[in-house]
């Protein structure tokens, strides 16, 4: 059986289809930009779902923020090691950038314990405390992204995604409202796949203006 094998021509054939599809069943629909175009596309990519069209919400200045953060050194916080397993670590290093996960570091645990919370909501009290730039994404973790949003802290974009049935909807929308450069899923749906892909998009977008 004659089947595609090469990667990079995996993903160019995928991208090929999923923009066939869009403009043959959303023949209406427009995309704000070229990034923009890129995210939700590659979000379609990752999940094989078209509802992407319609649930991915940005505020008026995320994606300007967003480039802007990612273009220079700083710190993405992530509520698991999922997301930061899959955001493309060596490219964001080129734009002097790092990723961290704290859901398992040792004082995440046993600040969660002393205090009864989530160790998600934990990870983010050590994470807005620590110095430099901060972009937070969130694939999976309502009460990680609640937290944040407890905080008085100045960060430079969120991209916040989490999946799921308790407090998931409610997270999102109240990020909406936060007035945060920020790019969340309307309703149930995320996770940290699309996480990952919001933010890798950006550092494609990012490489190719080079």
């Amino acid at each position: 059986m004659h089947y595609i094998q090469q990667p990079r021509a995996i993903e160019a054939k995928s991208f090929d289809i999923i923009g066939e599809i869009v403009s043959e069943t959303r023949p209406e629909y427009r995309f704000a930009s070229p990034l923009h175009e890129a995210i939700i596309k590659r979000v379609i990519h990752t999940t094989a779902d078209f509802e992407w069209l319609d649930i991915l919400w940005f505020s008026d200045d995320a994606l300007q923020r967003l480039c802007a953060a990612l273009s220079r050194p700083g710190v993405i916080y992530t509520d698991t090691t999922m997301a930061l397993s899959g955001i493309n670590k060596t490219l964001l290093a080129t734009f002097g950038g790092e990723c961290r996960c704290y859901i398992s570091d040792p004082r995440v645990v046993a600040q969660a314990k002393a205090q009864g919370i989530t160790r998600s909501m934990a990870a983010v009290d050590i994470a807005v405390n620590e110095a430099g730039e901060k972009l937070f994404v969130f694939g999976n973790a309502p009460t990680a992204l609640f937290r944040l949003l407890e905080h008085d802290v100045a960060v430079s974009g969120v991209v916040g995604v989490p999946v799921g049935f308790v407090g998931a909807a409610e997270s999102k929308e109240a990020l909406t409202r936060s007035g945060l450069p920020a790019v969340a899923a309307l309703g149930r749906k995320g996770g940290s796949n699309v996480a990952a892909a919001i933010v890798n998009a950006i550092l494609y977008h990012l490489q190719g203006a080079r």
